[in-house]
Formats: structure tokens, C-alpha cells, sequence
């Protein structure tokens, strides 16, 4: 091609090269030279670079695509597909003596037409640094890659990247993070540098089988509340599918927080045993729970009896309920029996003393005699724990009003919110819950700070002086709602003293006796648990994480060798252990298990990575659709055993009944059966 018809392919396809000018920099060609290109319809890409000599630029279709990855099935490699096509184009740039820099051209030639829309190119959807550092900044605040492209494109409407560009920045981000560590080694070196009380197991194939670790933040509320947690396991958060022991307290706002964590091989009693050691040293073994609620939970709860004897374990009164609904219903028929059986159970729930239980107790087998299934269920399954749940029995310790355990099914939520996905590893999991605890901490650290200020106006009364911004508001309402009692309704019933007992705050009884003499409400007559003024949870210091100090102890030789072959690394990830003061062992992952439920070709089956829970046996039981002829449940109108069972009216059915009977019966509630082509009544 001669110099005229090159031209004039080149204006037709406007693939124009730079002009040919001098720059201040090197960062400066770099930029002129590749926007310059993009307006032509091509991308340039650095080809080999020299420091303060010079830079080759290319086009980025030029070289030949080589394929050194191994097979992957057993009929050969994946499908690959490239862009590269050898293009000849090439220009360089050249630092002069006075530090400015020219271009030089070499090749002008392309082997392809221009292209009409370049964000085809991976080399046109690259980020800034600036935008690198903002997904960065978001990412480690847990936000969804979809809405960090949605916030850069209103930072930067003409950004031309996707969703897989930042899928792929975020995968080199947790490259550089982890610095050539396995994700459990790197989980572990923050553990130890963060300040966390942590401990771990493995097997003998080195496999972390136990995990335990509790926030900083999270030791300081947990030491500061102490009474009564909520324990709980939740599911469907990580990729080994290891149910997580979720450990929450109360707060003197009456608000839960997360205390700790433990995920577990099995939910047997030794693995319960070992968590709540590992809970006890946490608390330094001085500050020890008095009430601790959970479901039934037979592993749990004797791991609770070996760990804290002293503790009372309460079972949660609403898990109760739904497994009686889902286990005893199924026996009732009739629908307004199975509201008068439950009413039944709840009032005996409720008996306030051992006498009224046992009252309760005969009078519910006397009534539902016939019920023998339901009522041996009751007795065998629950009442054998009756201390734990009864009113009689449970009010008489400080429980704060915690009968159910609520607050961890809530903080369950809520973690699942930080999560999004139950596929992650422990170390991305353990992120997005310090993350959650953070926020958390924070919100409560605040609420201290403001009701040490402010109180609402309504409570502001004489009798309550020395105590308004002493205890929480919570507290304050919960006197208040008694100081009406006291002074509202002049035939107060006898003091059973179980709000006192519960509640660690003084009832009306006490107020009446105390209006009665002139007296006010003094901090001495609340538990510390609501107190406010004496309580410091201030901001918790964080020591430098095991990564910075790699980066000051090795400097460059920290970027260097995370190019080397993995058994070169694990050698110089010990030396760098040993050299940091760590002793963290090399743990390996857990075995990823295979989820319970549908097999994984089911259409039906949810994705693998939802967090969501499965529907519990009472939920199942309360969908249940029934039968429009009997209101039976497993089976619908068509295959109903009584399809052949019809009603009819007193007019239809007045002539098949003999006579002198029809003044003995109520012949509106008579069926009649149709058997063949006989009839009867």
C-alpha cells in the first residue's frame, strides 16, 4: 500500500495516529496519546516500559493469543475467544535529556477497521484510581457491586464499565488484601492483630472444624451486660454450610447486641461445651450470666448445665407454642377445638403459683380426655422442663422480661442483611459481621451518650428526680407505667413480687408504701442493669492488622513474592509469621457439605446462595391447605374419603326419616351416605 492510499484508509476509517508533539511526563503521553486513540475508533496499551527512558505503546489487538491453561473436562479445554490479531500499530515515547518526553512512530498500520464502539475493549472500561479506591471504600462497607457501578456512573455518566469490571476490581482488591495468604490463614492473622478473644479447632487433616471469636466491641457490651443472653444457631451463611452459634445480649435500652460467635462442626455437646468455654473466658470468668434463654435444644442446654451451673436456662415460650400447634393440631378437626385446646395451654402457661399450675394441669386433661395423643406429647416433650417455662416458676428470676428468644431470631435478620449470600468463606463472613457489630456498637454508644442528656418530658416528675438521667428511658417507663398503678387504682392486687424479681426494678406495691411515707425512688432500688450514669463504652483501639506490619518489615519483598509458586509462599508466610511475632498455624478450609433438602437438580429448589431460612414444621402445618368438604388436611375435594358424604336440607331429607323419630333428633346435622344406588341415614 503507497503512502497516498494509506492515507486515505486511514482518514476513511479515522484511525488517525497522535500528532506528534512533546509532553511534560510520562503520565501525560500515556493520557493524550490514549484518548487521542479512543476518538479514533482504537485502544492503546503499554507494550514494554522503561523507567525515566522510554515507553512502547501498542494497539491493544496486537500479539497472538496463547493458550497455556490445562485441560478442565474430559473432553479437552474451555471454549477461549480473543481479540488479538497481531496489529502491527506502534509508537514510542522517549524521555529527552531536559525530562520532557516526545513520540517516536514505528508503525502506523492497522490490521482491522475501526471499531464503532470501544467499551467492547476491556482497555476503555479501566478505572481510575480514584474510582479503585472508592470501590474499595465500598466493598469493605458491604455494599452490593451492582449499586458501587450505579454510584461511580453518577460520580462519572461517561464511565463505560460493567458489572463484571467490578466483580473483577473487587477479586484483585481481596488478592492484594489477602497478599498470597489462604483466606483461613488471613481470617486468623486479623483475628490475632484486631484485638479479638478467638480460638480454633482442626482435625487431623488440619481442616478448621471450630471457630469461635468475639468482637472487641462486642466484649466491652457483653462485660457491661452481663445477666441474660439469648442463644441461638442460625443457618445458611456460609459455603461449608457450619451452623453459627449466635450469642446476643441486652442492653440497658432494652436492645439486643451481638456478644459472639461460634461456628460448629455439629450441633452435638461437645462442640456446645467447647463454645461456651471459649464464651466463659471471654467474660474473664468473673462476670457470668444468670439467665440464659434458648429453644429446646437438648445439646445445647446440657452444655449450658456443664459451662454455667449457676445459670437458670429458660426455654423460649414461643418456640413452644409452634411446636405444640404443628405437632397437635393435626389431631382436631374441628377448628373452634383446636382455639379452646390452645387457650387452654396458654392459661397454663400462665399460672402464676406451683398450686394454679397443677389446677390448670387437671382441668386440661379433664376437658380434653379423649385428646390422650396430644396430652402425652405435652407432658412427655415439655412439661419435664416446666421450671423453664412456667410462669410459676420462671418468675422468680431475673430475666429482664426475656421469656422467648426473639431478640437472636431478629439478630439473625439482620446479620443476614450484612451477609446477602450464604456462599461466602469464614473470612468474608467475619467481615460482614464486624461490620454489622460496628454499626451496632456505634448506635448504642450514642443512645448512652443522648439519654445521659435528655429524658421525655412526661417523665420528668418529683418522684422520679434521682433517677432521670441516671437510668434508661426504657427503664423509666416501665416505673412509670407502675407509678400509675400506684396512684391510679386504689385496690392494687397482693404483691406476688414477680415484677420486682424479673424486672430488677421496684413495683407499684413499693411506690404506694414510699407516696405513702413522702418518699422518692432512689438509684439503690434499681438493678444495675438499667443504669446509665456509671457506664463507659467508649471507642475501642485497634492495633495495626498483621498486613501493614508485612508491608513495613519487608517492604517491596511483600509484593514480590505473591508471584511465587504456592510452596515457596507457605515457606515465606511462616518466616513472616515468625518475624511479626504471630504463631498463627496453617489451617486448612472445611470440607464443603452438600445442603440438606431438595437434590440439587430439583426445579423447585431455591438458590444455592439464598440466605433465607426453610419454613418451620408449625409454618408448614399453618399452610397447610385443607379439604373444602371435610376441611381435612393431606388430601383436596376430589380424593376426599367423604366425597360421597353430601348435606341436605331439612325438605330433602324429611321424608327418608320414620315416623315418631323426627321429634328426637335435630335432623338439620344429618348426613345422609350414598352407597351404590342404597341410601340411608
Amino acid at each position: 500500500m503507497d503512502i497516498q492510499s494509506q492515507e486515505e484508509f486511514l482518514e476513511q476509517e479515522k484511525m488517525l495516529p497522535p500528532p506528534i508533539t512533546h509532553f511534560q511526563s510520562r503520565e501525560e503521553l500515556i493520557e493524550q496519546v490514549s484518548g487521542f486513540a479512543r476518538s479514533q475508533g482504537y485502544i492503546i496499551n503499554i507494550r514494554k516500559s522503561e523507567k525515566d527512558r522510554k515507553v512502547i505503546l501498542k494497539c491493544d489487538r496486537g500479539g497472538v493469543y496463547k493458550d497455556t491453561r490445562k485441560a478442565t473436562t474430559s473432553h479437552g479445554k474451555k471454549e477461549t475467544c480473543s481479540r488479538l490479531i497481531n496489529c502491527p500499530f506502534r509508537i514510542d515515547g522517549k524521555m529527552k535529556v531536559s525530562g520532557s518526553w516526545i513520540l517516536k512512530i514505528k508503525n502506523l498500520d492497522h490490521n482491522h477497521k475501526a471499531s464503532e464502539d470501544i467499551s467492547g475493549h476491556p482497555s476503555s472500561r479501566r478505572f481510575s484510581k480514584e474510582d479503585i479506591l472508592r470501590i474499595k471504600e465500598m466493598t469493605i462497607a458491604g455494599i452490593q457491586p451492582h449499586q458501587i457501578l450505579t454510584s461511580l456512573r453518577q460520580g462519572n455518566p461517561q464511565l463505560l464499565a460493567i458489572s463484571r469490571d467490578v466483580y473483577n476490581c473487587i477479586s484483585k482488591i481481596r488478592r492484594d488484601i489477602l497478599a498470597g495468604r489462604t483466606a483461613i490463614q488471613a481470617l486468623l492473622d486479623e483475628l490475632a492483630d484486631g484485638g479479638f478473644h478467638y480460638n480454633a479447632k482442626n482435625d487431623e487433616e488440619g481442616r478448621l472444624t471450630h471457630l469461635f471469636f468475639a468482637h472487641p466491641k462486642s466484649i466491652t457490651l457483653s462485660k457491661n451486660y452481663s445477666n441474660v443472653f439469648v442463644m441461638d444457631c442460625t443457618y445458611k451463611t456460609n459455603k461449608y454450610k457450619m451452623p453459627l452459634l449466635d450469642i446476643v445480649g441486652v442492653t440497658s435500652f432494652n436492645s439486643s447486641f451481638y456478644s459472639c460467635f461460634a461456628f460448629l462442626q455439629k450441633e452435638e455437646r461437645e462442640d456446645y461445651v467447647w463454645a461456651l468455654t471459649m464464651f466463659n473466658d471471654m467474660l474473664d470468668n468473673v462476670s457470668r450470666p444468670t439467665v440464659i434463654v434458648t429453644d429446646r435444644e437438648l445439646a445445647l442446654m446440657g452444655a449450658i448445665k456443664i459451662v454455667f451451673p449457676g445459670a437458670m436456662n429458660l426455654l423460649c415460650v414461643w418456640h413452644i407454642e409452634k411446636n405444640i400447634l404443628s405437632k397437635c393440631k393435626c389431631h382436631f378437626q374441628d377448628e373452634d377445638d383446636w382455639h379452646r385446646f390452645f387457650s387452654t395451654w396458654s392459661t397454663l402457661i400462665e399460672s402464676p403459683t406451683e398450686m394454679a399450675y397443677h389446677k390448670a394441669w387437671q382441668d386440661f386433661n379433664d376437658e380434653f380426655e379423649e385428646k390422650g395423643i396430644a396430652l402425652n406429647y405435652i407432658f412427655n416433650t415439655w412439661l419435664s422442663f416446666k421450671e423453664r417455662f412456667i410462669k410459676a416458676w420462671t418468675e422468680k428470676y431475673l430475666h429482664f422480661g426475656n421469656r422467648v428468644t426473639s431478640r437472636a431470631e431478629g439478630a439473625h435478620s439482620n446479620l443476614k442483611i450484612y451477609l446477602q449470600l450464604s456462599t461466602g468463606d469464614f473470612y468474608l463472613v467475619k467481615n460482614k459481621i464486624c461490620l454489622a457489630i460496628e454499626n451496632q456498637f456505634e448506635e448504642i454508644k450514642t443512645k448512652l451518650s443522648a439519654e445521659k442528656i435528655k429524658v421525655p418530658s412526661d417523665l420528668r416528675i418529683s418522684f422520679f428526680d434521682k433517677l432521670i438521667n441516671r437510668i434508661s428511658v426504657f427503664a423509666l417507663k416501665e416505673l412509670f407505667k407502675q407509678y400509675n398503678l400506684a396512684t391510679s387504682n386504689p385496690n392494687l392486687t397482693t404483691c406476688k413480687s414477680h415484677f420486682t424479681a424479673t424486672m430488677g426494678l421496684p413495683c407499684a406495691h413499693k411506690m404506694r408504701c414510699l407516696l405513702d411515707e413522702g418518699k422518692v425512688l432512689h438509684l439503690g432500688d434499681v438493678h444495675s442493669q438499667w443504669r446509665i450514669d456509671d457506664r463507659m463504652i467508649g471507642d475501642i483501639g485497634i492495633v495495626k492488622n498483621n498486613q501493614d506490619k508485612m508491608k513495613e518489615i519487608l517492604g517491596d519483598f511483600h509484593k514480590e513474592y505473591t508471584k511465587w509458586p504456592p510452596s515457596q509462599q507457605e515457606v515465606a508466610l511462616n518466616q513472616l509469621s515468625h518475624l511479626v511475632g504471630t504463631s498463627t498455624p496453617m489451617l486448612r478450609e472445611p470440607s464443603v457439605q452438600n445442603p440438606r433438602g431438595r437434590p440439587p437438580t430439583s426445579k423447585n429448589k431455591k438458590s444455592k446462595s439464598s440466605t433465607s431460612r426453610e419454613p418451620s414444621e408449625f409454618e408448614i402445618v399453618e399452610a397447610t391447605r385443607r379439604c373444602s368438604t371435610c376441611n381435612g388436611v393431606g388430601h383436596n375435594r376430589r380424593t376426599c374419603p367423604r366425597k360421597d358424604v353430601v348435606t341436605m336440607s331439612t325438605s330433602q331429607i324429611s321424608p327418608l326419616i320414620p315416623t315418631g323419630v323426627s321429634d328426637e333428633i335435630d335432623i338439620s346435622d344429618l348426613y345422609v351416605y350414598r352407597n351404590g344406588a342404597n341410601s340411608f341415614w
